[in-house]
């Protein structure tokens, strides 16, 4: 089964023009292959959020993460500043097909490493993938070809009700979410991408784990991205 993931994902991503046309297949092809034992859809909802420079932005998205951290355009944060952006969204909702329509997660600003701290699910996220925080929010430079070969822990909440991890808990009982699990890895810029899966299904560690497999094949096809190749025109 994992080999026959592996197989699909390369499959639906290979040749995507943008990062993000890639992220958008990948989370389609999660959120349509992955079944229930009654042949069910298994996600709710499956995300793909990478961490951006604010500079590089496009300007709906500076916009967005102006206003998450109160500042007017007469106050741009630093270039540098990162953002968790939505990458690539879908989901049982049509609202959860389009990145652009997310009222909260569009471009979360992480000026500081106390910012992250406040975001249980980010910060958490991160951690258990081994990354430290301090890199999310400034990514050191001269690293990327260690990056490269590195692989990543697995983000895995056994039991998403009344989690600490999981602060959306509305979200979760209306949707009957009973599992989330991410996985993530580097990319050639010294940033980090993260796959989010809200599952309607028990998920055990050493299934999650096995998810282990799916970031390395996803990296490899998004590390061939340039920074004049992450969003669609």
């Amino acid at each position: 089964e994992m080999l026959r993931s592996s197989n699909g994902l390369r499959k639906v991503m290979r040749g995507a023009p943008t990062m993000e046309a890639a992220a958008q297949a990948q989370c389609r092809y999660l959120y349509d292959e992955l079944r229930t034992l009654t042949d069910d859809r298994a996600c709710v909802l499956v995300r793909c959020y990478k961490t951006h420079p604010y500079g590089g932005l496009p300007p709906e998205l500076q916009r967005f993460a102006r206003q998450q951290l109160g500042r007017s355009p007469d106050e741009p944060p630093s270039d540098d500043m990162r953002c968790l952006t939505l990458l690539a969204t879908v989901g049982d909702e049509e609202s959860w097909n389009d990145r652009r329509r997310s009222a909260g997660h569009q471009a979360v600003p992480l000026p500081t490493t106390s910012v992250v701290e406040r975001a249980p699910m980010i910060a958490q996220l991160f951690r258990a993938l081994g990354i430290e925080l301090e890199s999310v929010v400034m990514p050191p430079t001269g690293i990327v070809h260690d990056l490269e070969g590195k692989s990543y822990g697995v983000f895995h909440v056994r039991d998403a009700r009344n989690s600490p991890y999981i602060p959306a808990q509305d979200f979760v009982e209306r949707h009957h979410v009973r599992a989330v699990v991410g996985f993530g890895g580097s990319l050639k810029t010294g940033d980090f991408f993260a796959t989010i899966l809200f599952a309607r299904t028990t998920v055990t560690t050493k299934a999650a784990d096995r998810f282990r497999t799916l970031a390395l094949h996803v990296k490899s096809t998004f590390f061939d991205y340039g920074p004049d190749q992450v969003f669609d025109s």
